[in-house]
């Protein structure tokens, strides 16, 4: 089966975000709409995302070898062997859905360490000579990414994030803002229901 991967970057519980309330939505309206896929749920602040040392490094973005790794404390094979499999959850999907508020005009913290752990030579992308070729283009991939934000910001991250996915070759992206979420339960709801009707149009935009 195909798979959708739901990557969640919020300290707060589903019932209480709205960027998490639009994905579930998301989520299971698509799934109903695509039965050869299932799902694959990963929480930023509830899974470890190791810090990136030096040492588990044999060149750049590239993770050492197995002979190499065992040289290591068992502390650090255990961070070695959680980035190979962050990576390769993330390779092995076809759909990435990104739940996220803004934070100071930009994602939470957690989703950049996530970032960099997926960036691995020979994985995702591969060095050639002075360019950097990406290795996500082998099949058709789509990215849609759910902000949410207190009042109507401008769209600033989409050319953050495309870049990032154009690097490894998503090249598919789509936008669910949640914008205006204020500061009554009120406003919330209203801003909830807004991104939510535009659900159906991103989830048919998909193609696969």
């Amino acid at each position: 089966m195909k798979k959708l991967l739901y990557i969640s970057v919020n300290s707060k519980p589903e019932n209480l975000s709205a960027s998490k309330t639009v994905a579930r939505k998301f989520i299971n309206k698509f799934l109903e709409k695509n039965k050869d896929f299932q799902l694959e749920e990963i929480d930023l602040y509830k899974e470890h995302i190791p810090r990136l040392e030096y040492q588990y490094f044999e060149k750049r973005n590239c993770i050492i070898n197995e002979s190499d790794a065992k040289e290591l404390s068992d502390k650090e094979q255990r961070e070695i062997k959680k980035i190979r499999e962050l990576c390769d959850q993330f390779i092995s999907a076809n759909a990435y859905v990104i739940s996220a508020p803004m934070w100071s005009l930009s994602f939470p913290a957690p989703l950049k360490e996530y970032i960099d752990c997926i960036m691995q030579d020979q994985k995702t992308i591969k060095f050639e000579g002075k360019k950097i070729e990406p290795l996500l283009n082998d099949k058709p991939r789509t990215m849609v990414y759910i902000q949410s934000s207190g009042g109507n910001v401008p769209w600033m991250l989409r050319p953050i994030m495309n870049k990032g996915l154009n690097y490894i070759g998503i090249k598919k992206f789509e936008e669910l803002l949640v914008d205006a979420t204020g500061f009554t339960e009120e406003e919330k709801q209203e801003a909830i229901n807004k991104a939510s009707s535009k659900i159906d149009d991103v989830i048919d935009s998909m193609k696969f």
